[in-house]
């Protein structure tokens, strides 16, 4: 039976409407519950993963006892470590800690689809360039690309990024297998972005096929482990992960991670420059808060200003006076530019935003066989074999 989308959401005109005390979480976010005070669940998954990842002396402790490990691991070799970038504040902090502050020896690895903020860009090759780092850029088959951006949004699901998600992984899991390296680093941060619920960002190889299957135009490239295309499912994670021991480690979990201060930081170290908003390193961005807004009610901004507001460096007013406007990446020019570029007009795009929005539940997936391998899925984690948020974003941020 079709899941409705709506049904497990109240918005801010339903009667039993509510919002965190502590941040800017509600009731629009599925799955949200209050405890007796009226905090979220999420402010006490944050307070818990605080303890989990230090990020004081005992959280350099853990970072150093990683690095000692990885160099010895890699002596004599010319990378120890990849890094994802994207050209984002995040990414091109974490390449630059990695290099100038613990000393690695890290391998640039950028993920193109064709929606590429220019800025961003040219704050890859400018950071690079400054760190005498190198960068591999994997392009995407542009046709793949388009068609499964395209499908996810006739499929009315919420996991409008898939297809990023998808290629940013297999890109690092290519190039580190390929490069033999065994260790990945990814610029990301609970303390600045929050984690999203599950319905917002489901991934699984199961799902992503059902629904290239009924919306796609033609079939994925068959997966190789140098060149896994978009193709992410468990026998691939398993391969990557168990067979060939590659470890994602979020780096900014162990650090004292202020956005201002990084700002001032990065403009001083590597020319960077802010592409004005977070995540619009990637224009596609403006096309999917669109229509998150618009057919799912979603506001990515709840669980980022949390987050920020949790870790004290946004105050919970002002982010309640910034989400009563649209998100400035929402930039009409820029939403008609990624319609071209999927070859959709203005007819099309009227009939994907008329269709009842669904949710993962409702097409193929490895949802229950995922549930059945949750002790595995922890060890992985906590090994870094997967990344910490893996985890969490599947059994503590579940419906």
């Amino acid at each position: 039976m079709k899941k409705d989308y709506k049904s497990l959401i109240k918005t801010k005109e339903s009667s039993d409407y509510e919002i965190c005390n502590k941040c800017i979480c509600d009731t629009s976010i599925p799955g949200i519950n209050f405890n007796s005070f009226g905090t979220c669940n999420y402010c006490e998954l944050q307070n818990k993963m605080e303890k989990d990842f230090p990020n004081d002396e005992k959280g350099n402790e853990i970072v150093q006892k990683i690095v000692r490990k990885i160099k010895k691991n890699n002596l004599g070799r010319e990378f120890d470590c990849v890094c994802g970038i994207s050209g984002g504040r995040d990414s091109m902090y974490t390449l630059y800690y990695l290099k100038k502050v613990l000393n690695l020896k890290p391998l640039a690895v950028h993920f193109n689809d064709g929606f590429g903020n220019p800025v961003a860009g040219e704050n890859m090759l400018k950071g690079c360039d400054i760190l005498n780092v190198k960068l591999i850029t994997i392009t995407s088959d542009w046709r793949e690309s388009k068609d499964i951006r395209t499908a996810f949004l006739k499929a009315s699901t919420p996991d409008l990024g898939t297809a990023t998600d998808i290629g940013i992984a297999s890109a690092l899991y290519g190039v580190a297998t390929k490069e033999k390296i065994q260790n990945i680093f990814i610029g990301q941060s609970f303390r600045t972005e929050g984690i999203a619920p599950l319905l917002w960002n489901y991934l699984d190889g199961k799902y992503v096929k059902d629904v290239m299957g009924k919306f796609g135009t033609k079939e994925l490239r068959n997966w190789k482990p140098h060149d896994p295309g978009f193709n992410l499912g468990i026998k691939e994670i398993f391969f990557y992960t168990v067979v060939k021991r590659i470890k994602t480690i979020p780096i900014l979990y162990y650090l004292n991670y202020q956005r201002c201060d990084i700002d001032i930081l990065l403009k001083e170290k590597m020319n960077w420059e802010n592409t004005g908003a977070h995540y619009f390193d990637d224009l596609y961005q403006s096309l999917m808060t669109h229509v998150l807004r618009i057919k799912f009610n979603i506001d990515r901004r709840l669980f980022n200003y949390s987050a920020l507001i949790r870790s004290k460096q946004m105050d919970r007013n002002d982010a309640l006076e910034k989400v009563k406007s649209k998100y400035n990446i929402e930039d009409p020019e820029i939403i008609r530019l990624c319609l071209k570029r999927l070859g959709l007009n203005e007819e099309d795009f009227k009939t994907i935003m008329n269709h009842a929005p669904s949710i993962f539940l409702d097409y193929k997936n490895n949802y229950q066989i995922i549930k059945l391998v949750r002790p595995i899925i922890y060890v992985l984690s906590k090994l870094n074999f997967l990344p910490s948020s893996t985890y969490i974003k599947y059994f503590k941020c579940g419906i």
